[in-house]
Order: structure tokens, then sequence, then C-alpha cells
């Protein structure tokens, strides 16, 4: 599950990530998209006399968020804790309309 708040001056995208460790975590930001992919893989294998026992494990989950306004991406920052992941995504400061006078020849 994942949610987009607007705090005014900045977006905050919290995610639920039970089970997946911080360095389990990919976060990005591309054309105004957040992606979150967390992959998880362990194996476990365990011999008592003649019987041998493998386990796999393989998990796997992907989210994307698109943010209606453009974001400061320098100062975007991530926390993970109890598995919630939490990401900051400070809106970027608005620009005076430019423009640029064009000679007409």
């Amino acid at each position: 599950m994942v949610d987009l708040a607007d705090e005014g001056d900045q977006f905050v995208v919290t995610a639920d990530v039970p089970g997946y460790e911080k360095d389990e975590i990919d976060v990005q930001i591309q054309n105004n998209t957040l992606r979150i992919r967390a992959k998880h893989e362990q194996e476990a294998e365990e011999r008592e006399e003649a019987l041998i026992r493998s386990e796999r494990e393989h998990r796997e989950m992907r989210e994307s968020v698109t943010l209606p306004e453009p974001v400061d991406e320098d100062n975007i920052t991530a926390s993970c804790n109890n598995g919630v992941l939490t990401v900051h995504l400070p809106k970027k400061e608005p620009t005076e309309p430019g423009g640029k006078k064009i000679e007409v020849e």
C-alpha cells in the first residue's frame, strides 16, 4: 500500500515494505514519477543424516507514484522504520514566468 500526502511545501510518500531490509529497497525518481522497488532473496539448507531440506524465498514489490508537481530532486530523503518506507519530497520553488524577447526581422 502506498499513500501520497501533500503537506504544503513537500509531498510525503509512505509505503508498506514489511520484511524488507533497507539495503533491499531501491527508490528512484524520474520525470516526476517516484519508483519504489524492494527485492528479497534467501536460501537456507539443513542437513540431518539422510535428510536434506532446502528452502528458497523470493519476494519482490514494485510501486510507482506520479507526483502532481515538480520536486527538488537534490533534497529528497527516505527512511525505513518498522516496515514502513517514508519519502520526503520537497516541492520546487515556483519560478518567475520567464520568457525571451524575439526580434522580428
